[in-house]
């Protein structure tokens, strides 16, 4: 492990970490010491000011050499059944060498947020969606409703840099944007607009968001309702949320599948899509599904354009399969039929769950576990310790991430190739 002790500022840091992309950090760094000094939130100060702990491999809890933990860990490989590989707070060079492992040993593919992404894919893969960017977003919106998210909680910049940004590629005055929350109220003030007007709040339970949702698609499609409430809000207040996204030019309705945790979500978030399908026969209007906090969308996507599935896919015969159900990592281990599981996260310090079966995790320093797994090899962190890319949450950009410190950890995509390249020799 090296360590350059000289004090280094780097400017226009882009964050590997918050799923917006933020790319304006103002970082110092000195030694392996990490200190985000301008633009710095709750989310990307936690990712990228996080000390290292760990510097070696660990085999049953005892230091090894890296080549030992690689070796161990191909060993495992070689006499499982059925693996499993999940985690996957990765970049995009990280999870095309996991892809390519997983191929090679015949495993599967899953992530730790595929719950919550899968809200989303069952729609995209049902029924479709009209769905927008950040950058027609910040440029464009006029009306935003936020249902069953509290934004700011997991995106805490989202507000200033996409929604109360003072310039845009076309004419208007972004203070004038109107917010609207349904279910869930803001737990700060990102919201309010700059002249200190708040945003407007429809609260409600959040086992009621379904029918809501459902109230606003039938309203949208211009369907009378007979109840004269719904989950305790007045139909009349729905009818004028709808209405309002109608007369805008251009609104967006936004979500944070990971905060919609009730059964069938997936289900509310198609009638969400519809009520935007329907405005559009009369004024612009997107969805804006938000998430990829630590490297979930780059995992979805790199999966999907490598296998032709975003998430939960198996190479057990030969070529890869998509089962949302089959496929899930929590599924396989309680059923017994997965008999290895791989943790992969070189983002997030979320260790893998307790598991009786042999566990290797290739992680970031710095992570806990509450049973010892039987390899631990810690590995750098891209867009701190070494290049790399990553997608933010709408799929459209491909970030780069710079290295800004020297702290000679592998690589994560190097180690398991590494683990390959021994499966290969032992072939």
């Amino acid at each position: 492990m090296t360590e350059n002790t000289q004090t280094r500022v780097f400017e226009n840091v882009p964050s590997p970490f918050c799923g917006i992309a933020s790319d304006d950090l103002k970082i110092e760094v000195e030694g392996h010491r990490v200190k985000i000094i301008e633009n710095g939130d709750a989310v990307t100060t936690a990712g990228f000011e996080r000390p290292i702990t760990d510097t070696a491999p660990r085999i049953a809890g005892n230091t090894a050499t890296l080549d030992q933990a690689v070796a161990r860990a191909a060993e495992i490989l070689k006499s499982a059944r059925l693996p499993v590989f999940s985690g996957f707070g990765t970049d995009v060079n990280e999870t095309r060498a996991a892809l390519s492992l997983i191929d090679r040993c015949r495993g599967i593919f899953d992530q730790m947020r595929s719950e919550g992404g899968l809200r989303n894919l069952l729609v995209l893969a049902d029924s479709g969606w009209m769905a927008t960017t950040l950058g027609e977003l910040k440029n464009r919106v006029e009306v935003l409703v936020s249902f069953g998210t509290d934004i700011e909680l997991d995106f805490p910049r989202f507000f200033e840099r996409f929604i109360w940004n003072k310039e845009t590629l076309f004419e208007g005055d972004t203070s004038k944007r109107e917010i609207i929350f349904i279910g869930r109220a803001p737990s700060g003030q990102a919201a309010d607009a700059p002249d200190g007007r708040a945003p407007k709040v429809i609260p409600c339970a959040q086992e009621a968001l379904p029918d809501v949702a459902a109230a606003l698609s039938a309203l949208a499609k211009g369907a009378k309702l007979q109840a004269e409430q719904v989950a305790g809000i007045p139909i009349s207040e729905l009818q004028a949320v709808v209405d309002r996204l109608r007369q805008a030019r251009y609104s967006v309705v936004t979500w944070a599948a990971g905060q919609l945790a009730f059964p069938h979500a997936e289900l509310t978030v198609q009638q969400l899509c519809q009520m935007v399908s329907t405005l559009n026969k009369d004024t612009r209007a997107a969805v804006l599904p938000l998430g990829g906090q630590d490297g979930d969308r780059t995992a979805s996507q790199v999966c999907a354009w490598i296998s032709g599935y975003p998430t939960r896919v198996s190479y057990a015969r030969g070529y890869p399969e998509y089962d949302p159900y089959h496929n899930s990592t929590a599924r396989l281990l309680a059923s017994g039929e997965a008999d290895v599981l791989f943790w992969i996260s070189s983002l997030s310090t979320t260790p893998p769950p307790a598991s009786s079966v042999p566990t290797v995790v290739i992680g970031r320093s710095g992570m806990r576990f509450e049973s010892e797994p039987e390899v631990f090899i810690p590995v750098g962190v891209p867009g701190i310790d070494f290049p790399g890319h990553m997608y933010r949450c709408d799929n459209v950009v491909a970030l780069p991430l710079y290295q800004i410190r020297e702290s000679g950890l592998a690589k994560a995509a190097d180690v398991l190739r590494s683990i390959e390249r021994m499966l290969g020799e032992n072939d």
